[in-house]
């Protein structure tokens, strides 16, 4: 009889339980503060994440009628050898080989400026805009330090949009060429991006 008299409650606690434990999963999330809520990553669905290397042309042109990047702020301290204090705005193609005339597959849209008192050293702030394929629309950000007299350079990347949201990564960036009378410059990017 006893049995008869808990089987009903066990049922009712299970039920509940089950009720429960199936809700919607925003429902579900642990409030930090007053401003923030830690969400279920399940909610966007992210899965493994992958790491996905490019390899860019990235074609800097202070020359000819239509330059890809202009000078905003000129060095204040014309005796500078590193030029502290310029900033250049870019809007530079990104190629598959280190011609111009090859197919752009991107753009890198940002400024650079002279950060170092006593060598080259660039800050660079820039979203590489992917045009082509299943990336059409979607950005990779870099922000880091450029020291150009070096063979290979590592900047890291801090995020992006579209399928590099939550993207985090380095690139790697070597000259290929440098013209020192008009500034124009080709650099070869690897990106190596880890994302959902």
């Amino acid at each position: 009889m006893a049995s008869a008299v808990l089987l009903p409650i066990i049922a009712f606690h299970l039920a509940i339980f089950t009720l429960f434990s199936s809700c919607p999963t925003s429902i579900v999330a642990e409030v930090d503060n007053d401003f923030g809520t830690t969400i279920n990553h399940n909610l966007y669905r992210l899965k493994k994440e992958k790491l996905t290397h490019f390899r860019f042309y990235w074609h800097d042109i202070y020359s000819g009628p239509n330059p890809t990047v202009v000078p905003i702020v000129k060095s204040p301290n014309k005796n500078s050898v590193a030029g502290f204090g310029f900033v250049s705005m870019m809007d530079d193609p990104l190629t598959l080989e280190p011609q111009l005339s090859s197919k752009v597959v991107g753009r890198s849209q940002g400024l650079y400026a002279a950060a170092s008192q006593e060598e080259a050293g660039l800050l660079m702030v820039m979203n590489f805009v992917l045009l082509e394929g299943k990336y059409n629309g979607s950005t990779i950000t870099i922000l880091g330090r450029n020291r150009v007299v070096s063979k290979v350079r590592e900047m890291p990347v801090i995020g992006g949009s579209g399928l590099f949201r939550y993207a985090r990564g380095y690139v790697e960036a070597s000259t290929y060429s440098f013209n020192q009378t008009s500034g124009d410059a080709v650099v070869e990017y690897n990106v190596y991006v880890l994302h959902y």
